[in-house]
Formats: C-alpha cells, sequence, structure tokens
C-alpha cells in the first residue's frame, strides 16, 4: 500500500502515523500545557484555554517532526525551493494539522473523556486571514502540497498582525473593522527571536572601483528595521514529514533612543521604534495616498530581503563560492509582489560578494521563477521611479542597469522597432515614470508560468507577446490546484467518508481514483445517500445565516452560491440582475412553475474600492425586498453573509448546489473556487474563463453550465463594439424592466440617485466587464439550470460525475509539475 494511504480506523477516515501518541498521552499532555504552559487549573479552564492546550500539544509532535523534516534536508544535500509570497490565507489550523497528523481519533476522545467537545474548541481558533483571497489560499495549498510530496521547501512572507480586516454589514453597507488575530497571541507561531536580520531603507549610494576596475558601489546612511522570523509548522498528510512557514515580523532596530528619553522627550524616544514596526502591522495598507503605497513597497521589499538573508544563512553552511547556487537554490516568485527580490540578489551578489555583473546576472536567471496571476494590465504592479529611488536608491540603480543591457538585446533583436523598445521596457517613461515590476520579473527569471491553459496562451498572445516571442519557451502554463485534504478531507466529512466507503481513501493523495466513483453514478441508493449529505450540510448553512443575516431559509431549495472577492470583474452584479429577474418572475408569472432558490453571497470589498462597495450595497438592498415580500415566501430568498472567510468557506462549500463562476471571459487567471466548489458536489454556472474551460473538459460539457462570449468575442466587443448595451436594454423587455427597477428606486426605497453609477455602467458602451452582452445568455442559463435541479436524479448524477472527474485540480499535481518542470527537484519518496 502507498505510504500515504488512508484506511478506517474507530470509523473514522485518518489512521496515524505518529506511532505511539494515544489518548492517555494526550491527556497527560492537554493538562501538562494548562498547569505550566498556560498557569491554569485543568478544573477550571474554558474552551479557549484547553484549546490552545490543545494546540501546544499537537505542535510538540509537530516539532519533533519539522527536527527530523530538516535534518533529512541537510544529510541529503538537496536543492531547497523557496516560494516567496506576500500572502498566505490560512486559515484555522488545529482541524487541518489533525487531518494531516492522522490524530482525529486520539485527540476527540481524549477531549471527551476530559468533558471537552472538538468542534467548540475549534471555533475558539481565529482564522489567520494574511491574504485576500485565491493567490492567498493557492499559496497555502501549495505548502499542503509540499509537505504531503515530501518536498525540500519553505513559505515565505510577512507575519501581519492585522490580516484581512473584519466586516460587518450595517445597513447594507460594508463598514471594517480590524482584525486583530493575535490579540491573543497564536499557539501555532514560532516567534524565533534568534534569527533576526537587519533591513535598510532609505540613505544614498556612494561609488566605488574594485581592484579589477569594476564598478562597486555602497549603500549607506540608511534607516535599519529588524526583521524576526516567525515559523507556522505546515504536516504533510499521513507521512512524518513537516515544513515550515516563515513569516517575518517587524522590529525595531533598538528599543528606544536612550538619549531623546534620558532628555526627557519621552515621545521621540519611541517614536522610531512604532515607526520602524508598521512595516509589518496591517495587510494591504491603503493604497490611495502616497504614504500606503510607500509602506507597500517596503513590506515588498522587506520580506524579500530578511528572506535572502536566511537563504544565504543556510547555503553558506556547506559552500564557500556561488558557482553551485541555481543548483542548491530554486526561488518562486507569488506574483510581482516579490520580484523586488531579483536586484536584492544582484545586489548582494555585485556589492557584498563581489561577483561580475555577468555572472550575478547568470545565477539571478538560473534561480528565479515567475508565477504571473492577472490578466489585467492595470492590475500589473508599477511603482513610481522617485518613490523607489528614495526607498530603495541602489536598487533602483541596478534596475537601470538591468534595462539598459536588457533593451540593448531589443535593439539588436529588432533593429529600428521603436514600439517594442518602448513596450518591453522596464521604466514605462510616461508622465509619471514608473518601474514595471512585471517586465522585471519576466526579464530576470528562467521561467514564467500562467495558472490555467487559457491564462496562459493569452498571456503569450496578448499581455506578455513581445517577451514570448523573444524568449519563445519562457511562458508555461502550471494550471492551479486545491488541496483535497482541507477541501474535502477536513471541509466535508460526510462525503468524504461515503465516498471512502465505496472507493478506499487513497484519493485523498491521489485525487485521480476519484474516478472509482463513476459506476455509482447512475446507483439510486447511493443517489439518495449523497443527496442526504448534501442535505445535512444545507441545512448546517441554514443555521449560519438565520445566525447571521436574520434570515430563515428552506436547504430543500436550490442553494445557488457566489462567494468570492468582489470585485467587478467577478460580475456579482450579473448574478444580482439575475435575481432581480427571477423576482420579477414570480411576481408576474405567478402560476409558472420555478425551482426555489436561496441565493447566497459572500464575499469582501477592498476598503477604498467604492464600485465595489456599492454591489454590495445593491445586494442587501435587493435581498431586503425580495426576503419581506409575502407574495415571494420561500421561493426565493437572498442572503450575504458577512465576513467571509476560509472557516466559513468551509461550511458554505459543501452546501452549494450551484457554483457561481461567471467572470468575464478572460479576466480571470484561473481560479481555485470553482475547483472546490465541484470537488464537493456542486454543479459550475460559469463563462469559458480561467479554469472553466479544463473543468468542463474534465467533467464533460453536459454536467456544466457554460454560458456568455468566449475571450476572443469578448476582446472582439471590447475593441469594435458591434452590439450596445443599451441596444439590449432598447430591445429586450425582461432587460429593460431589470434595469429600471434599480434605476427608478425599487431596491432603494425611491432614491433613483443610490445606485446611479451602476446602472450608468451598466449601459456604457465601454463597460469593460460586458455585463448586459452577456445577460441574456445568462439568464436563459439560469433557466436552465432550475429545469435540470427539478429533476433530482439527473442533477445528482451530474453532481457525482463532477466529483469523481476533478483529480486533474489537485494541488498534488501542480506541485509536481513545478517540481519537476520548473524547480528541477524531486518529489520525496
Amino acid at each position: 500500500m502507498d505510504q500515504h494511504a488512508v484506511t478506517p480506523a474507530n470509523n473514522h477516515a485518518y489512521s496515524s502515523i505518529f506511532q505511539g501518541t494515544g489518548v492517555e498521552d494526550f491527556k497527560k499532555c492537554i493538562q501538562h500545557h494548562l498547569m505550566s504552559f498556560q498557569g491554569r487549573d485543568p478544573d477550571r479552564a474554558g474552551d479557549q484555554d484547553v484549546y490552545r492546550a490543545v494546540s501546544y500539544a499537537l505542535r510538540d509532535v509537530l516539532m519533533e517532526k519539522w527536527i527530523k523534516t530538516q535534518k533529512t534536508f541537510y544529510a541529503g544535500k538537496m536543492k531547497r525551493v523557496y516560494y516567496l509570497s506576500l500572502e498566505f490565507l490560512v486559515g484555522r489550523s488545529l482541524g487541518n494539522a489533525l487531518i494531516n497528523m492522522g490524530l482525529m481519533d486520539e485527540i476527540t476522545q481524549a477531549l471527551e473523556q476530559l468533558g471537552y467537545d472538538l468542534e467548540s474548541l475549534r471555533e475558539c481558533e481565529e482564522d489567520a486571514a494574511l491574504g485576500n483571497g485565491g493567490l492567498g489560499r493557492l499559496a497555502s495549498c501549495f505548502m499542503d502540497s509540499i509537505a504531503t510530496m515530501k518536498i525540500p521547501a519553505y513559505g515565505y512572507g510577512i507575519r501581519y498582525d492585522f490580516g484581512l480586516f473584519n466586516q460587518k454589514i450595517v445597513d447594507g453597507y460594508q463598514v471594517e473593522t480590524p482584525d486583530s488575530w493575535l490579540r491573543l497571541g497564536s499557539p501555532w507561531m514560532y516567534e524565533r527571536t534568534s534569527f533576526m536580520y537587519p533591513v535598510q531603507f532609505y540613505g544614498h549610494v556612494t561609488a566605488t572601483t574594485d581592484k579589477h576596475g569594476r564598478y562597486r558601489a555602497r549603500w549607506t546612511n540608511t534607516e535599519i528595521v529588524m526583521a524576526m522570523a516567525c515559523d507556522m509548522l505546515v504536516p504533510g498528510f499521513n507521512n512524518d514529514h513537516v515544513i515550515n512557514m516563515r513569516l517575518w515580523c517587524a522590529k525595531a532596530s533598538r528599543e528606544l533612543d536612550l538619549r531623546s528619553f534620558n532628555a526627557g522627550d519621552y515621545i521621540f524616544a519611541v517614536e522610531s521604534k512604532v515607526k520602524s514596526e508598521t512595516i509589518s502591522k496591517v495587510l494591504y495598507p491603503s493604497d490611495d495616498i502616497s504614504e500606503g503605497q510607500e509602506l507597500r513597497l517596503k513590506q515588498q521589499y522587506f520580506f524579500v530581503c530578511a528572506t535572502f538573508q536566511d537563504i544565504l544563512r543556510r547555503y553558506r553552511k556547506e559552500n564557500e563560492t556561488f558557482d553551485d547556487f541555481p543548483n542548491q537554490v530554486a526561488v518562486q516568485l507569488n506574483d510581482t509582489h516579490p520580484s523586488i527580490a531579483i536586484p536584492e540578489l544582484m545586489r548582494i551578489l555585485l556589492d557584498v560578494e563581489g561577483l561580475s555583473w555577468e555572472q550575478a546576472w547568470d545565477i539571478c536567471v538560473r534561480t528565479f521563477a515567475y508565477t504571473n496571476h492577472t490578466l489585467m494590465p492595470e492590475a500589473l504592479e508599477t511603482w513610481p521611479v522617485n518613490m523607489l529611488g528614495r526607498v530603495l536608491p541602489r536598487h533602483l540603480e541596478i534596475i537601470y542597469e538591468i534595462n539598459r543591457r536588457f533593451l540593448e538585446e531589443v535593439a539588436i533583436r529588432y533593429p529600428g522597432n521603436q514600439r517594442k523598445l518602448q513596450e518591453m521596457s522596464l521604466i514605462d517613461e510616461g508622465p509619471v515614470r514608473r518601474v514595471r515590476m512585471a517586465n522585471l520579473a519576466i526579464v530576470g527569471s528562467h521561467s514564467v508560468n500562467g495558472v490555467a491553459a487559457l491564462h496562459s496562451e493569452l498571456l503569450k498572445n496578448y499581455l506578455f507577446r513581445d517577451f514570448d516571442e523573444m524568449y519563445p519557451n519562457k511562458i508555461n502554463s502550471k494550471t492551479n490546484g486545491i488541496t483535497p485534504r482541507r477541501w474535502l478531507l477536513k471541509c466535508n466529512q460526510d462525503l468524504a467518508q461515503l465516498i471512502g466507503e465505496k472507493i478506499g481513501y487513497d484519493w485523498a493523495v491521489d485525487l485521480d481514483k476519484l474516478r472509482d466513483l463513476e459506476p455509482y453514478s447512475d446507483d439510486p441508493a447511493f443517489h439518495q445517500r449523497w443527496q442526504a449529505v448534501k442535505l445535512v450540510n444545507k441545512k448546517r448553512l441554514a443555521k449560519i445565516i438565520a445566525r447571521d443575516c436574520g434570515i430563515t431559509v428552506d436547504p430543500t431549495s436550490l442553494f445557488d452560491i457566489h462567494v468570492k472577492r468582489i470585485h467587478e470583474y467577478k460580475r456579482q452584479l450579473l448574478n444580482v440582475l439575475h435575481v432581480i429577474h427571477f423576482y420579477q418572475r414570480l411576481l408576474t408569472r405567478s402560476d409558472e412553475a420555478m425551482t426555489p432558490r436561496t441565493i447566497i453571497f459572500a464575499g469582501k470589498a477592498a476598503p477604498s474600492y467604492h464600485k465595489a462597495k456599492l454591489i454590495i450595497k445593491l445586494i442587501n438592498s435587493v435581498g431586503s425586498v425580495v426576503n419581506n415580500d409575502p407574495r415571494i415566501g420561500d421561493r426565493l430568498k437572498v442572503a450575504f453573509i458577512p465576513n467571509y472567510c476560509v472557516s466559513l468557506a468551509e461550511r458554505i462549500i459543501p452546501a452549494a448546489d450551484l457554483s457561481e463562476q461567471i467572470s468575464t471571459a478572460g479576466t480571470e487567471a484561473s481560479g481555485t473556487g470553482n475547483m472546490k466548489f465541484a470537488l464537493n458536489g456542486a454543479l459550475t454556472i460559469g463563462t469559458l474563463d480561467g479554469a472553466n474551460i479544463e473543468i468542463q473538459e474534465e467533467v464533460g460539457a453536459e454536467n456544466i453550465f457554460i454560458f456568455g462570449m468566449t475571450a476572443e468575442e469578448a476582446e472582439y466587443e471590447k475593441k469594435c463594439k458591434s452590439r450596445k448595451p443599451w441596444q439590449v436594454y432598447e430591445n429586450n423587455p425582461e432587460v429593460h424592466a431589470i434595469i429600471d427597477a434599480i434605476g427608478g428606486g425599487a431596491f432603494s426605497n425611491g432614491d433613483t440617485e443610490l445606485f446611479q453609477p451602476l446602472v450608468n455602467d451598466l449601459l456604457s458602451e465601454n463597460d469593460p466587464y460586458l455585463l448586459l452582452l452577456d445577460l441574456e445568455s445568462y439568464l436563459q442559463c439560469q433557466q436552465l439550470v432550475g429545469e435540470v435541479y427539478a429533476d433530482r436524479t439527473t442533477w445528482t448524477k451530474r453532481s457525482i460525475l463532477n466529483v469523481a472527474r476533478m483529480g486533474k485540480f489537485s494541488s498534488d499535481r501542480t506541485i509536481k509539475e513545478y517540481a519537476k518542470e520548473i524547480w528541477g527537484v524531486k518529489v520525496g519518496d
């Protein structure tokens, strides 16, 4: 049997590879931590106390395994992978650790004997929301797969004191409050005070010449901030292998300015300390003002600089020169945020190690690989030259030199082609000169990958066409994936057990084995059990909706779910137009048979993204009207669940019947929410965008609901405008009625101004998201959804086949491709 294989144990799907740690051992360990570590009387401890004690007990086991894992890396002289990401959307750690360590039974029994309930304790844990959405959650899924695949790797990022904001809905509007997830500390975090590195900012550069007559620079008179390492351990699934994410926390270079303190200026004495430590305080500082932009730049350099000092510390243990550096070190840049790492490594190799430019650049390109996560040019990160030169003067010098040499290559390759020189340059010579970080990442890396087949082709053919022509083998595709441990085995344990009873549990590490479910897709008895599991999950979510939204919903209705970051390209607004259409049909065609629906939204809008926040207001305003109309009853309900996060997603996704993946074709890089929903038995309604295309290829066109324009058609409409939104509005009475209801104040107590900005966008010929041009197709597709759902046998069969055919979308598969084709490392035995 495969070493990862899972076998039933005491009616659970998890058997412990951590032998020797039994129920009595854990009881003693929990009580020990309560008394000696927390100073609590076990007889008077509350849930929060016991949650922490359990976490510390598990952490003890993890640390022992982590030390052994690190020793194997050194003993085998293995090439290390460093995954640099400004976001890790970790969520809660307790349940995930129990699943991966195979200790669910032991801990559950130990707690029961001590008089505690595991589920109640899990609710005590704060989500570690150190990311904004898909980018950060993907990074966390990758860490799980890296550990499970036994790849020698580390994740690097920032330990934000305040994660993504908490969201409240007040009078239908989003209100942000701080997410102080560390206010009680985290039992999953090791603060490594022995790993502290200085990070420089500002200052100026002085030129020198070395003994070979080569230009050298000294970066002097800088401000220093210390980076302290904080480790979160990540266990592989049932394999005795534990890796770590190393997240950096900013500390002042000294606690107090004693001269000022002794002179009586107490405020100034602590000012520099507070200012220094601001760097790691908050995820995504507001970029509306230059101070916020500068802080974001400092965050990026802060974690990159500390990371490379840590990388070099390890490398120098076994190496005296840098000749073997790319053979020992692989650095993956997760989007453009860490791309300042390229000039940072060049600075180290040139100014500290004394290498020639040619040697340093060769090492640099062979070391770095870059993942792109966006197709929208406006989302590609750039920095004002003046700001970057003030904060990181030496790095700007290096970027200019990289650009000079690169443009020389372009000019030789394409003589006289001024357009290529302008568009490929690392510097945008606009009214405000800016550094194009994506261009820097492409030039400074040996591999550039998209995250879905369509996305990668669009990178080659549109966004980075000139670079693909110059470097024809550099851009490649690595379709994203999700970890089946968290997104099925953990979050949907009833479904996981039902599947395990039929085909075993090896799918947890080989998702292709879910194909063995296909013969059961026509089994009536299996259908009944499948439907029963879904109903339990829907009832659980219905309780959350009642608690958090004050809305009573029917669990037997179609749960139509749209949860993700609120952004115009995600097209939550298109979904709202369907809600209004559904509502109007119920009113005007009361005798028409329509499948009852509960339409559920969740997601956060960036605090400064006013249009997205207005969409949230519209969703809630429409919901308020619909939910309180006695003519509608339970045939339609609308809920916006506040404060979307990983732990809430783990409740929402297993309950979904229909998954909304309706971005404008050509805008979504990949998506991973679409994979999570399908893996839990939801059918997808979506455009041919991102990974939806590959999901359709895998599950079959008959098992997914596709509507709207293709990416090519959408691009054509944006350029040629052969169809106008106002024409759709004028020619389709149903669309006319939807828009008039919004603009006429039907959902705003007669206020015709509140939602007028949204109406204007919908009717504008310059709407980049083409909502009205896709609306008619979307409405027709939604009607088909209702008709199919009414046939429970057909719907259930399609649901089973969606799960059975999701093997491709495991993050294990993605990581294996990175390891083999980009990093050059072996997957562990």
